[in-house]
């Protein structure tokens, strides 16, 4: 049996212009000093020069129609559906600055269903 082994799906968000302030202060931080990035929070930059922020799961929490960040803010998600099924474990926010705006997905690993004994 084979098993999927990450997943990502972009979430449909709304921020507002604090929380537009708090990732440009991060991102100003992080260049600055490095280590004054919270924990559960890592900055990079990729390829093509975009500003990359990972949030690990001990750094948000997801709630009915938002997601907050600790020590940043809160994102409202747009939509009715989870970002992530239950059972997902290995969460991890993705936010990456592009030529468009912010970029917010959701990476996660789906819950292992096993069906043992079934006849």
């Amino acid at each position: 049996m084979s098993h999927a082994k990450s997943r990502e799906v972009t979430l449909a968000v709304r921020i507002t212009d604090d929380l537009a302030k708090a990732l440009d202060a991060l991102r100003q931080t992080w260049k600055s000093d490095p280590a004054g990035v919270p924990k559960g929070l890592s900055c990079s930059e990729s390829k093509e020069g975009q500003f990359v922020l990972v949030a690990a799961e001990s750094a948000f929490v997801t709630l009915p129609g938002a997601c907050v960040i600790k020590g940043i803010g809160a994102i409202e998600l747009l939509g009715e559906e989870p970002a992530f099924e239950d059972g997902a474990n290995s969460k991890s926010l993705l936010l990456k600055a592009t030529a468009d705006g912010w970029r917010f997905s959701v990476k996660f690993v789906p819950p292992i269903v096993r069906e043992r004994n079934a006849k």
